[in-house]
């Protein structure tokens, strides 16, 4: 299905072409003064050099091609050289009613693609942080947006599960209980099912391991030994290593389901241990690797280089692997078992030359097929009203679970006040459930309303006003629209044989143009891979919903055919809504 300022276009650019000018003037944008026009063209204003000509003469001889026009109900030449326009009523009613019948609205999907999106990245052991927030929240919305594009999107958590973080877990675990049957290296049974550790405990391990490695340098020694020995195959120490995953996986997942994030994959970086070598050897053998100070490095600089770009590093001086390691290994895997056309990595923007670096390394060793799209998209930092990262306050990072608690008893705090203020009661039960809704939209529009390179506030008060630019905002009008609807059907009104109508006021108009948009909006928002592109949208369509419903009396109606049409208006409006906030992660209930 064409996109509306497509069709509009076309009609501009047939006037320009009758009137003796290049047709690709007559290219329409959406008018940057509402109150002045709907839509307009400045193809005059180019043409007037071309042609040597008064933009204004140019713009009126197109305007006169324009007077009985199918499309456009009115068009006024103004000076210096613009083309105002207004649209038929019946042009947009025909066009809202293709999209209708039409599968995704009528937007038309690009080539299909293969992807894998990389948008976990939680440390093993560790609980969930308000620094994960984004790039689950972000990498869901682009995995659902990049599927409703057509493609085919594998997401992968990439858990950090390796290194040295793992042998100070053990080592911790070995001080205090050291008769666990893991260490005994001549024990040949198999081991207990039951992690010796819950996660809580498991959570309170790792920091006191990590804070007496810096100071005790034996400690070290023993936790880079027990690391050696893990990686080594050792059975206890690998079967210590399975609990810790398990545990960990196990916490996670409930975590993440929470935020409604799901991963197709729960791989980490010990998948590709054991290809490391082969990788590193093949590096070395192609002639892309060498040492530099006894580390082993591959140059990535290009000749267009305006920065320094330093080598990356596949192995440390005593042979150790990095990140980059494991990264590179990592593409390597993906590309050998899946195949992608496309690799999305999501972290903090503050990694970019990075990833530049791995990106670059990847492509000159071969890891990647020359077509093969690498993209890494660097968010900004989650700020609280101080405008420094976000904290607990008593100033240390505020686990994720503990968030999401505030913002649901901060959303049963305002539901209960709409209640009492509206006069009805509720039962706390279902409002307890609804506030977990409401509170992840909160959090999720909050955060994917700003474009993902931006820091942004997280303010609570605002993020969960029932007012303005928000979430509960976007919530509020779906379950407003349900409520109308499920009022028509116990009139006895049918939701299946509606039809939209032609605009009767000002306010019906501007709300069937915001849904024309439609098309436009998904398609930019999926070739830039825009979650605020939608955010944007669905605002206004609410906001013009909300001003027809202010206007209309939609159910006291008493003309059957102007009410059905109204209805069916509603209709087409929740379905976008509700699209629109599936791509973003979440979902409206049925009241508020």
């Amino acid at each position: 299905m064409q996109k509306i300022l497509d069709l509009i276009s076309e009609e501009m650019k047939k006037a320009f072409a009758e009137a003796g000018y290049d047709a690709e003037l007559g290219r329409v944008t959406l008018s940057n003064r509402p109150d002045l026009c709907e839509y307009q063209c400045n193809g005059a204003m180019a043409g007037a050099k071309k042609y040597h000509k008064a933009p204004l003469m140019i713009a009126q001889e197109v305007a006169e091609k324009l007077q009985e026009n199918a499309v456009l109900s009115e068009v006024c030449a103004v000076a210096p050289g613009f083309l105002n326009m207004k649209v038929k009523e019946s042009f947009v009613r025909d066009y809202l009613r293709e999209m209708s019948g039409a599968e995704k609205f009528g937007f038309q999907a690009p080539e299909s693609k293969k992807m894998i999106i990389d948008y976990g990245g939680p440390n093993v052991a560790k609980p969930l942080h308000v620094g994960h927030l984004r790039s689950g929240i972000i990498g869901e919305s682009i995995k659902r947006i990049c599927r409703y594009a057509g493609h085919e999107v594998i997401g992968d958590i990439h858990l950090g599960d390796w290194g040295l973080q793992m042998g100070l877990i053990i080592t911790e675990l070995q001080k205090r209980q050291p008769d666990l049957i893991y260490f005994d290296g001549s024990y040949e049974g198999e081991y207990p099912k039951d992690a010796p550790f819950t996660i809580s405990e498991l959570e309170e391990i790792y920091p006191t391991a990590s804070a007496k490695s810096k100071e005790d340098e034996a400690y070290k020694a023993d936790a880079m030994e027990a690391t050696y020995k893990l990686q080594s195959g050792v059975r206890g120490y690998r079967a210590l290593w399975d609990h810790i995953i398990a545990v960990s996986v196990a916490d996670l997942k409930k975590n993440y389901a929470n935020l409604n994030v799901e991963f197709d994959l729960w791989k980490g970086e010990s998948d590709v241990h054991d290809i490391i070598p082969g990788m590193v050897e093949a590096m070395k053998k192609g002639g892309y690797a060498y040492e530099s100070d006894g580390a082993l490095v591959v140059d990535v600089k290009e000749e267009t280089d305006t920065k320094e770009v330093p080598p990356c590093m596949i192995l440390k001086s005593d042979g150790a692997s990095l990140y980059n390691t494991t990264d590179l290994a990592t593409i390597m895997d993906r590309m050998e078992n899946f195949h992608p056309d496309k690799l999305i990595y999501l972290t903090d923007k503050r990694q970019d030359l990075y990833f530049e670096q791995v990106f670059r390394c990847a492509k000159k060793t071969k890891l990647v097929n020359e077509d093969t799209e690498l993209v890494h998209i660097g968010f900004g930092t989650m700020n609280g009203k101080d405008g420094k990262p976000f904290k607990t306050r008593e100033g240390g990072v505020m686990r994720l679970e503990n968030l999401i608690r505030e913002i649901n008893e901060e959303m049963i705090r305002k539901i209960r006040e709409n209640a009492e203020t509206k006069g009805y009661e509720i039962d706390m039960e279902q409002a307890g459930e609804t506030a977990k809704i409401v509170g992840l939209a909160a959090i999720k529009y909050g955060d994917l309303s700003n474009q993902a390179s931006k820091d942004y506030i997280f303010d609570m008060d605002r993020f969960t006003s029932f007012e303005g630019d928000t979430g509960p905002y976007i919530l509020y009008t779906i379950v407003r629209i349900k409520s109308i609807l499920a009022k028509y059907e116990e009139q006895g009104g049918d939701l299946t044989d509606m039809v939209i109508d032609e605009a009767v006021n000002g306010s019906e108009k501007s709300l069937m143009l915001e849904l024309a948009k439609y098309n436009a909006m998904m398609e930019t928002a999926c070739e830039e891979i825009a979650p605020h592109k939608i955010c944007a949208y669905i605002y206004d369509l609410a906001n013009a919903f909300n001003h027809f419903y202010h206007e209309t009396k939609i159910l006291t109606e008493e003309n059957g055919q102007k009410k059905a049409g109204w209805i069916a208006l509603l209709a087409l409006t929740k379905e976008v809504l509700e699209t629109c906030i599936d791509l973003l992660g979440f979902s409206a209930p049925e009241r508020m």
